[in-house]
């Protein structure tokens, strides 16, 4: 009645006999849910020229979210994740597995996905979150829960350390029952939704500010070239990965084994990050991608 019969929210309260303020209600009800989607085009909009260039060089599906240059990271952050959060829904399907990584782009996404009902579909966490100063369990939790509840699917988590002391001890767990389950669903995967890490982000990357990584690691990931990480695990800029010390202590998925996932589903927020996103692109990270325009412009450039 008030999108299609373009009916006020006067008339439309007349007619159903309740109050304007609950007409109102169900009206933002809707949209919330994702029953009503609202798509604006305009025609003076680059992003539609930038989405395409961008697939066409990579080989990828893109999304462009328009943001001014003079808006700070953190506002762009929240509003690539309020456009995120609505992109990916039409994306999830029911009896999915459908890995979700921690940080704070994904902490963004997940405070704004509207509800879609889905069956039999499960939310597996892709790598652990603890360190040396908390357990991360929480923080990760928080997370998945919300994917869980917008998406009706079940949680599973990974309560295990972002990062063993030993790559020998990670070796030891990975033979545990209750451990090869989740990787098991995570071999399974046919969506992985995840950001990409940066030392350079005007947002900081979780793993780089919170205690996850002493000064020694880092020095070694500068010295063999590391320019970003998905799930905690760590790439050059050429999108190699092979002789990275710390990925054998790292829990999250194999870098060739994500690539195996149908849909990988990258949200990046800034153009700082736009040398860690490359390189992930040129590794073969990525099938759809969702980025400010900024970021975007840069990308289409480098």
């Amino acid at each position: 009645m008030y999108y299609l019969q373009s009916l006020t929210m006067e008339a439309i309260a007349r007619e159903l006999r309740i109050s304007r303020s609950t007409v109102s209600r169900l009206l933002s009800y809707a949209r919330s849910t994702g029953l009503v989607r609202i798509e604006i085009r305009n025609p003076s909009d680059r992003a539609p020229a930038l989405e395409q260039e961008i697939a066409s060089r990579f080989g990828i599906q893109a999304h462009v979210v328009p943001v001014a240059e003079t808006v700070s990271p953190a506002q762009a952050l929240q509003r690539v994740a309020v456009q995120a959060a609505h992109l990916i829904g039409p994306l999830i399907d029911s009896d999915a597995i459908i890995g979700v990584a921690w940080g704070s782009t994904l902490t963004a996404v997940s405070q704004h996905l509207p509800i879609k009902n889905t069956h039999d579909s499960t939310i597996v966490q892709m790598n652990g979150a603890g360190n040396f100063r908390t357990s991360g369990i929480t923080y990760a939790s928080e997370i998945l829960q919300r994917f869980g509840h917008a998406y009706g699917a079940r949680v599973v988590q990974f309560p295990v350390p972002a990062f063993f002391d030993h790559a020998e001890t990670k070796e030891a767990m990975w033979r545990e029952r209750p451990v090869k389950r989740v990787l098991d669903l995570q071999a399974r995967m046919n969506t992985a939704i995840f950001g990409v890490g940066s030392m350079e982000a005007g947002v900081p990357s979780h793993v780089y500010n919170g205690a996850y990584l002493d000064e020694e690691d880092l020095d070694e990931l500068v010295s063999e070239g590391v320019v970003g990480d998905v799930a905690t695990m760590f790439y050059r800029a050429d999108g190699t990965w092979d002789g990275i010390k710390l990925n054998h202590r790292s829990t999250g998925p194999d870098l060739s084994t994500l690539r195996q996932v149908p849909r990988r589903i990258c949200v990046v927020a800034g153009e700082t990050k736009t040398t860690s996103l490359l390189g992930a692109l040129r590794a073969g990270l990525v099938t759809d991608l969702i980025l400010d325009e900024n970021s975007a412009r840069r990308l289409a450039s480098s």
